[in-house]
């Protein structure tokens, strides 16, 4: 008998371990449904009314095709501007991307198809394939015709989010022929990953010149292998072909290693052809915002390639931290733009793409480790974002925001369209939706 009451009491006892162990996470849903609550209606209005009105009101270029990306402070018109495949890609993309997640489809996909006809029409190359960089509002001028991966990325990014979005079968070839050609091109099999730059008929640039993203020409950038995983992620979820997955792994392997400096614990830009990092003068550097958009598009890559994240979660945790460690503004929220190694951050602009990316990660951080610090970012940062970057009245957000809280910076121009903030909404209100009571 008193042994049977030993166990009956060790059973009460482990009973009880295992009910505080569930009601000790009980808060942290509570917060999650409480911070979904609160933050989807005002995450839907800045999608809607703020971002994607503007966008489809403002930049389709109905004379000249493609969209019209050149706006000023206060959302006016700049002229017609000329077209860079950077953005031009990344509009028709916010197009597609707000049709598969349910908005306005129908006008969606054919705004997306609109810039979708510019790109293959007038920035596809005919002859030598690829597409060309910059274009005259037109598309009839060539004003930079060379081949830059940076911008390769977005189109082939644009094109499969298209496919997502319409199940078109000439769409998906089109991004498979695309694909073929980039890795003939391009792929290292050598030294791994892609070759940046190039002259338009794909031979090799000069030494000593630099490419388009203001790099040497011979270099290897993490931000441009960033963006092909970016890519290559929504590729392989389109074509679901081996080689894309087996791209999809070589790009989450450099993306998570080779472009991390383990010492540091952040992670750098410039590497030579063999992944020779370059940190000299001010390559020594860390960019809080590509560190942290790092994480969630490496959780992404692998969910579509149905790869275990926690295995990474070391990785995501020491990124995140070093950021919040020396890049984050604890007092007002919202992360710096940049710093020297193991020092506070010397670059006190807050960059809307930065703050985009950060409550992003961080609603991906939290649902891996359900660690409330980084809910706590989110809301932060996020009422950061509402206060000084989103322009209710003119719409759109602003460029960037001083330490003294002057905004700056145009609406839209060849580096600014509303890729990061709209798919900043996108992504959080996926998340948000799965926790709401």
């Amino acid at each position: 008998m008193g042994l049977k009451r030993k166990n009956i009491q060790c059973c009460m006892v482990l009973t009880f371990i295992i009910w505080l162990s569930i009601c000790s996470k009980l808060p942290a849903v509570q917060d999650r449904a409480d911070l979904a609550n609160n933050a989807i209606p005002r995450l839907e209005k800045v999608l809607q009314d703020n971002i994607a009105s503007f966008w489809y009101n403002k930049s389709l270029d109905r004379i000249n095709g493609g969209y019209t990306i050149n706006f000023g402070p206060k959302g006016e018109s700049k002229g017609p501007g000329t077209k860079m495949i950077v953005t031009q890609a990344r509009t028709m993309w916010l197009f597609a991307r707000l049709a598969r997640a349910g908005y306005e489809s129908e006008k969606n996909i054919e705004a997306a198809e609109h810039g979708y006809r510019f790109l293959k029409e007038k920035m596809w190359d005919a002859e030598n394939g690829g597409f060309y960089w910059e274009v005259d509002a037109a598309g009839n001028e060539k004003l930079k015709p060379r081949k830059h991966l940076y911008g390769q990325s977005f189109a082939l990014y644009a094109i499969s989010e298209y496919f997502l979005a319409t199940q078109r079968q000439d769409v998906l070839d089109f991004a498979m022929r695309f694909f073929d050609l980039l890795e003939g091109k391009s792929h290292d099999k050598i030294y791994g990953g892609y070759v940046e730059f190039f002259n338009q008929d794909w031979t090799p640039v000069g030494v000593g010149e630099n490419s388009y993203m203001g790099a040497p020409a011979d270099m290897k950038l993490m931000n441009t292998h960033l963006h092909l995983l970016e890519a290559m992620t929504t590729y392989y979820r389109a074509c679901k072909l081996p080689l894309a997955r087996e791209r999809l792994i070589e790009l989450i392997n450099i993306e998570s290693n080779v472009v991390v400096r383990k010492d540091l614990g952040a992670c750098t830009d410039k590497y030579d052809r063999d992944w020779t990092p370059r940190l000299e003068a001010d390559y020594a550097r860390v960019s809080y915002g590509h560190d942290i958009e790092n994480i969630w598009l490496l959780m992404d890559a692998c969910n579509a390639a149905e790869i275990a994240n926690y295995p990474f979660g070391d990785l995501y945790r020491t990124l995140f931290g070093y950021s919040l460690k020396y890049g984050y503004d604890q007092a007002a929220g919202g992360f710096y733009d940049s710093g020297l190694f193991n020092q506070p951050a010397d670059r006190l602009t807050k960059v809307w793409w930065v703050e985009a990316e950060a409550i992003v990660s961080s609603l991906y951080m939290n649902r891996l480790t359900a660690d409330p610090q980084y809910l706590d970012i989110f809301g932060q940062t996020y009422d950061y974002i509402e206060k000084h970057l989103v322009d209710f009245e003119n719409g759109e957000w602003h460029a960037s925001v001083t330490t003294r809280g002057a905004v700056q910076g145009d609406k839209a121009n060849i580096w600014k369209a509303g890729y990061h903030n709209g798919r900043a909404m996108i992504e959080c209100l996926e998340i948000l939706k799965q926790w709401k009571n």
